[in-house]
């Protein structure tokens, strides 16, 4: 559709709106399905898309003009029915979901340009053979004949000379100055570096390139113990999309994880991708939007808002560590990342790949259903051997009073230590203890907007709230019984465990990495190298540390709280505790020196347990399939979660039980609650839930959309949507 002269189109923008908006466009002015355009809003000019026809229920009279086309590349097809169809699934106003395609506003206009300097035509070896100049010019025309055109401050700095001396050869017509878009300082380019793969990657890789090549649809689980190369054969079909001229995305879970995997990047193409994430200064992101536009980035990694970038020729989507829970989205439009990859590379048409050591329950269900095929790597590159896993009983071999590490793996500690081996303590707690009280009258110390604890953070000397931020010194004095200094810390974070080590292994060089230590992707880098360089003896790490590195000296992992997760009763809390412990142990003996992991656990029988210990992943997988079929939960069921929240409780409950008695009733449908959410306050918000749970084969987002449109609830109350919830807080 091609729209001229004072026609009308629709323009979605990027907005919480449910409908496009009628605009009538000028007759100087041609516009199609997915032009970028400037229109008003009330008193404001806001950039949106054209979507296509208007409605047509607007009176003519009071339809306002497009105000112009922006300078951008018009949003393709594929990407504005992904856009639809996402907001479709989740239930979210479809602007709501343009906006997280239209991030970069900026990047709709005409590119920055800058004046550059070079030599002018006539300034000829012959034409100034004549010509008297004064040291200080020649030098510029001698660097300028075998330069590229360059600023001003950098012709100047590399003559040597003065920036008057460049423009008095402008005046003299030896030099000219001329506009250039400013461009991305290109990295250097090295030889690439294609690894001999074994007989099993070279034959999942030559699966995966055979895809790209042929092009269509297709989803393949590329399942690989840890250490298995699973990144070198995902690495062969971007090599194929970019040898067709074409483009490819990597969707990473974590920031800190792209560290070594951007290293690995550089040296199997002599080039680093373009990178996508919160890290990125505004300049940074108009530039990538802008080269994933134009086709100037080949190959993009990123966390999920990667997703929504406008590829001009995508061949292929890489969503690596699939399982992992940082792909969902928890606030504004909830979306889980790596299943909307998989509608995207539909949407597309090209082949999606999906990676990981510990594969969710609805992949490997997905898989064995025939609807996505599946790769195996069975074994570790290179012949390192995966990691014995051993059981500390903590019943039986408990910690010395104050202390958290039992006797046995203070000894495996010294041993690994004294070969000159790194030894990784694992914690997934920040912080210094989780829980602050006072010995005298029991009071807890707690958020004043969460209904959390507050935890301490002794490094620091303050008090945060790891759920909204909240952050305050240590009391003097308790506030319920006012005594003095009687605060006491219940449990180890990293820190307690830290000061444990220090006092246990004086000359070890020890270092925690956690997000505390580590916030910036930059930090990462450095801990990273550091770690593998052998500059550090004992790492204490979070999940941060869990997954995705390649430490060669690492060969002793101990998770010293194997039961935390465990309880609580979430639906994906052994899914979630075998992954997350699995990638874990995974760390140890990646090279040619064997590894080993410790779990101290209270609960030695647990399944998640048994099975790590006996490396039973698939007996695991299928066990817990089993019940949580029998169950009809997800994978086999479908969940949606409804959650109400306010700032005023009475009013929050009031709306959360007119829902519950406006709760559909049908056979397949089952709606529980309302309940407290386990975080029941949240950022000042008092919050409550209704689950509805269904059969697999009905279209819950109906179902959903006719049961809240019976139900009106005051301003002051909000109420969200989470399509296949991920957490249950």
């Amino acid at each position: 559709m091609r729209v001229d002269h004072d026609a009308t189109v629709a323009v979605l923008l990027p907005l919480p709106l449910g409908e496009a908006y009628d605009y009538r466009v000028p007759s100087s002015m041609a516009l199609a399905p997915g032009d970028f355009v400037a229109v008003p809003l009330g008193k404001r000019t806001l950039a949106g898309v054209v979507w296509g026809k208007a409605r047509g229920d607007v009176d003519p009279g009071k339809l306002r003009d497009v105000e112009r086309i922006l300078p951008a590349p018009p949003m393709s097809d594929p990407m504005r029915r992904f856009v639809a169809w996402v907001a479709a699934y989740t239930l979210s106003p479809p602007g709501a979901v343009l906006r997280m395609a239209m991030s970069v506003t900026d990047a709709l206009e005409a590119p920055r340009t800058e004046t550059v300097y070079r030599l002018a035509p006539a300034a000829t070896p012959l034409a100034l053979a004549g010509v008297k100049l004064t040291p200080a010019r020649r030098r510029v025309l001698d660097f300028l004949r075998e330069a590229p055109a360059l600023p001003l401050v950098d012709v100047a700095r590399q003559a040597g000379v003065g920036a008057a001396v460049v423009k008095a050869l402008v005046d003299a017509g030896w030099v000219e100055a001329v506009q250039r878009r400013q461009a991305r300082a290109a990295a250097p380019a090295a030889p690439a570096f294609r690894p001999t793969l074994s007989e099993a990657q070279a034959a999942a890789a030559a699966d995966l390139v055979d895809k790209v090549n042929a092009g269509g649809f297709s989803t393949t689980l590329l399942d690989g113990v840890p250490g298995a190369g699973k990144t070198e054969v995902y690495f062969e079909p971007i090599a194929a999309a970019l040898a067709q001229g074409r483009q490819a995305l990597v969707l990473l879970p974590e920031i800190a994880l792209s560290t070594q995997w951007l290293d690995r990047f550089a040296r199997r193409f002599g080039m680093r991708p373009a990178e996508w994430h919160s890290d990125l200064t505004s300049t940074e992101r108009r530039r990538t939007w802008r080269d994933v536009a134009e086709k100037r980035a080949g190959v993009v990694v990123g966390a999920r808002s990667a997703l929504f970038l406008p590829f001009a020729d995508l061949a292929v989507i890489v969503v690596d560590e699939e399982h992992d829970g940082a792909f969902k989205q928890e606030d504004g439009t909830l979306y889980n990342a790596r299943d909307m990859a998989v509608v995207r590379a539909r949407l597309s048409d090209v082949p999606i790949v999906l990676a990981s050591a510990t594969p969710s329950l609805e992949t490997v269900a997905n898989a064995r259903a025939g609807r996505y095929g599946a790769l195996h790597l069975p074994d570790r590159h290179g012949g390192a051997q995966l990691p014995g896993v051993a059981v500390v009983d903590l019943r039986r071999q408990a910690p010395a009073r104050g202390r958290w590490l039992a006797p046995a793996v203070v000894t495996a500690v010294n041993e690994t230590l004294a070969r000159g081996e790194q030894v990784l303590l694992f914690l997934n707690r920040r912080g210094y203890a989780p829980l602050t009280l006072c010995r005298t009258c029991g009071h807890r110390l707690q958020c004043p907007h969460c209904s959390a604890w507050l935890v301490e953070h002794r490094f620091r000397g303050r008090l945060i709230c790891h759920h909204c931020g909240y952050g305050a010194p240590l009391p003097a004095a308790c506030p319920s019984c006012e005594d003095k200094d009687s605060f006491v810390p219940c449990g180890p974070g990293v820190e307690r465990l830290a000061e444990e080590a220090l006092a246990l292994f004086p000359d070890k060089r020890i270092e925690i990495f956690a997000s505390d230590t580590v916030g910036s992707r930059r930090a990462a880098q450095a801990m990273v190298e550091r770690i593998a360089a052998g500059e550090i003896d004992l790492v204490i790490g979070t999940q941060m540390a869990a997954k995705g590195y390649h430490f060669p000296l690492l060969t002793l992992v101990v998770v010293v709280d194997a039961d935390l997760g465990l309880a609580g009763g979430d639906l994906r809390a052994a899914e979630r505790t075998f992954q997350l412990l699995y990638q874990v142990a995974g760390r140890a003996g990646r090279a040619e020196k064997p590894g080993r992991a410790l779990l101290q656990t209270h609960i030695p029988d647990h399944p998640v347990i048994q099975a790590l210990a006996s490396g039973e992943r698939d007996q695991f997988n299928a066990a817990e399939m089993a019940a949580r079929e029998s169950a009809g939960w997800p994978p086999f069921g479908r969940l949606v979660a409804i959650i109400v929240s306010g700032t005023d409780e009475a009013a929050t409950d009031d709306a959360a039980r007119a829902l519950a008695r406006a709760a559909p009733v049908m056979d397949g449908i089952k709606v529980l609650g309302p309940a407290p959410a386990p975080l029941s306050l949240l950022r000042g918000r008092f919050r409550r839930r209704l689950l509805l749970r269904s059969q697999r084969g009905l279209k819950v987002q109906g179902i959903v959309a006719d049961w809240l449109a019976q139900v009106t609830v005051p301003p002051s109350v909000r109420v969200q949507v989470d399509i296949d919830p991920y957490s249950f807080m």
